[in-house]
């Protein structure tokens, strides 16, 4: 491109509007992030992420409304349609195209599977159109998630393209993702359905958990047949045992 062209280009572009208010509150929320993972270490309680993932969670948005439109299902033609749930390898993520392909295989045979369009790479899973890092979550994968941030934003500025603020937005919902998983309550009981459950210490190894071990000894006493006292015939006293003897007269 001569340097004529290069300023008619440059001439010719504009900030969009609403970026720079924006990015100034994306540059601040990004840098108080350093101040919140610098008090956590290996072993911190789960209450002490929730600040990091709230701040996360707010720098996410921000970036997301900086960036263009999330696509749901990846395609340009039905961006918020349904998802296929029983997509093949090398189809799309959207069920309208998939049953479009599908008719077209019954009478293109083979063929029709060739001309399909491919998937995005598989790996992580994608929610809402953001990627869903895959467990473990640890502190030193927030800590790496983090580093990749800080280097996306070093490099933003009012003229960068979109999809900067494309990848710094993803970027952040992977380490939000990590932060708000952290942040929840440990499993101290061992028992998936009741993760965050008191632990019984009467429970004999294994069934910790207070709410499983109760349902448990209500399952026991509703299991037992209840005693029937015989039947009385009419005209006869029924002898009870008396607890305690009567005092005398």
């Amino acid at each position: 491109m001569s340097p004529a062209e290069q300023h008619n280009h440059s001439r010719g572009y504009s900030v969009p509007t609403g970026r720079p208010y924006a990015l100034k509150e994306l540059q601040a929320a990004l840098g108080s992030l350093g101040d919140h993972l610098r008090e956590l270490y290996d072993g911190a309680h789960p209450a002490e992420y929730e600040a990091v993932a709230d701040a996360l969670y707010t720098a996410f948005q921000t970036a997301a409304g900086l960036a263009p439109a999330k696509s749901y299902t990846g395609c340009s033609e039905h961006p918020n349609g349904a998802l296929d749930p029983e997509a093949p390898d090398g189809w799309g993520r959207c069920l309208i195209c998939n049953d479009r392909r599908r008719l077209g295989l019954r009478s293109q045979g083979v063929h029709g599977a060739r001309t399909a369009a491919a998937a995005p790479p598989a790996g992580e899973q994608r929610r809402l159109g953001y990627p869903v890092p895959d467990p473990p979550y640890t502190l030193q994968s927030l800590r790496d998630h983090l580093r990749t941030v800080e280097d996306r934003r070093f490099h933003l500025g009012f003229s960068s393209p979109a999809e900067e603020f494309v990848l710094i937005a993803d970027d952040l919902h992977r380490a939000f993702i990590v932060a708000r998983e952290l942040s929840r309550p440990r499993n101290a009981s061992g028992c998936s359905e009741h993760p965050g459950a008191p632990i019984d210490p009467d429970a004999p190894p294994g069934e910790a958990c207070i709410f499983c071990a109760g349902r448990k000894r209500r399952a026991q006493r509703s299991a037992t047949t209840p005693e029937m006292l015989p039947r009385i015939r009419r005209g006869e006293r029924r002898q009870l045992q008396r607890r305690f003897e009567r005092p005398p007269g």
